[in-house]
């Protein structure tokens, strides 16, 4: 019985003091922290080309899983109508630029999906999962204002319908800023 409570114990550190160490996600109103990472054809992408427009940064688990490939495929099905909006759509994972090719060629994903290989960046967002040897994203996303402040922080995803959670948003975040 004793060593059943010890295995318990360990399984609880093991997956829970990753999960305190990992950092808290920016607020909206606050700068988006930068990053520079390579996309799926190794071109580098900084927060700061996006200056000007609005930036929907998501971070997904890994290419090419069902839930992640629902929520790039509806990013893709939507981004005329967020490019009309003044938008770009940018992916985030801990997996390689090898991987995000495949994925982005076998979806036909015509936005940049970045390589954060050592999670520095998920990191950054508090969007890392450390799960002790193994580290993946998160599903988490940001839609960063033109100015590059986090206007909205999205926790909870519902890949589903995310890609119209976020174009709602735009056209209020849109509507308010014609308004001031």
């Amino acid at each position: 019985m004793k060593w059943l409570f010890s295995i318990t114990t360990a399984i609880v550190i093991l997956f829970t003091v990753p999960a305190a160490l990992a950092s808290d996600p920016p607020k909206a109103g606050q700068m988006a922290p930068d990053f520079n990472l390579p996309d799926q054809h190794g071109m580098q992408h900084t927060l700061s080309e996006f200056r000007g427009k609005y930036l929907v940064l998501y971070f997904y688990p890994k290419d090419d899983t069902p839930g992640c490939t629902e929520e790039a495929c509806k990013f893709r099905d939507d981004l005329s109508q967020l490019r009309q909006m003044g938008a770009q759509v940018v992916g985030v994972s801990i997996d390689n630029t090898d991987n995000h090719a495949e994925f982005a060629k076998k979806y036909h994903l015509p936005f940049p999906l970045l390589a954060d290989r050592d999670g520095k960046v998920a990191e950054s967002y508090g969007a890392e999962r450390n799960l002790a040897l193994v580290k993946i994203a998160k599903r988490y996303t940001f839609l960063i204002d033109p100015q590059g402040r986090i206007s909205k922080v999205y926790l909870s995803v519902d890949t589903s319908r995310h890609s119209v959670e976020i174009i709602d948003d735009l056209k209020k975040l849109i509507a308010e800023q014609k308004k001031t």
